[in-house]
């Protein structure tokens, strides 16, 4: 769990404004107007934040990722910076790599549980889709996916704890494209009217997702 900031780490994040303010990301599809049927589950854990899906709602590709998991009630998906994620002595040095753009990487947990009995309902919020809205996040989550010539989703190395396994992504993490820039475009793409443009904080995705369950 994240310490106080010190300097270092402050200068590094007063420099994320900037670096967002320039960072385009993909335009989302209409929003979803038809009956909301189906359950995300957006998971805020400290400053990153991530996707829960039922593992029974997933198609396709995803759909045989989840096969991974067996007896696994729901998965959770994360995004993040590929050399920062893996590495297992962290130092300040490698928070300002992370900045710099690189390779991402996709954390997947699966959960004998959803994700509100895993980490408590004020951290994960639930949110209805269309099946429209549903198919266009998972369309996104797949494109998240460095996939190899077998069509399997390319495995780097078990997670930092059970159930966790990380795998290589096709999106570039950046200064401008963080782990909550990244959960806030699979909402948009989910046909949610959710704000990407800026958005670096879990604190700026969750306060989108609390005032849309609200609604």
């Amino acid at each position: 769990m994240p310490g106080p900031l010190n300097p270092g780490r402050r200068a590094l994040l007063a420099a994320l404004p900037a670096a967002a303010a320039a960072c385009a990301t993909r335009p989302p599809p209409p929003l979803a107007t038809g009956p909301a049927s189906e359950a995300v589950h957006v998971v805020s854990r400290d400053w990153h934040s991530d996707i829960g899906l039922e593992v029974r709602d997933l198609r396709g590709r995803l759909a045989a990722l989840g096969a991974n998991w067996p007896g696994a009630r729901s998965l959770v998906l994360g995004f993040g910076e590929r050399g920062y994620l893996l590495s297992r002595d962290r130092s300040l040095a490698d928070m300002a790599m992370a900045l710099l753009p690189g390779p991402g990487a996709m954390l997947v947990t699966g959960l004998s549980t959803d994700p509100a009995a895993a980490f408590g309902r004020e951290a994960a919020i639930r949110l209805r889709v269309t099946p429209e809205g549903m198919a266009g996040l998972q369309r996104y989550l797949e494109d998240s996916f460095e996939w190899t010539d077998a069509g399997d989703p390319l495995r780097l190395s078990d997670g930092p704890y059970a159930g966790a396994v990380f795998y290589g992504s096709a999106m570039t993490y950046s200064a401008g494209f963080t782990c909550n820039t990244w959960t806030a475009e699979a909402l948009a793409q989910a046909g949610l009217p959710v704000r990407v443009g800026g958005v670096l904080f879990s604190g700026q995705v969750m306060a989108q997702v609390r005032t849309r369950a609200g609604a």
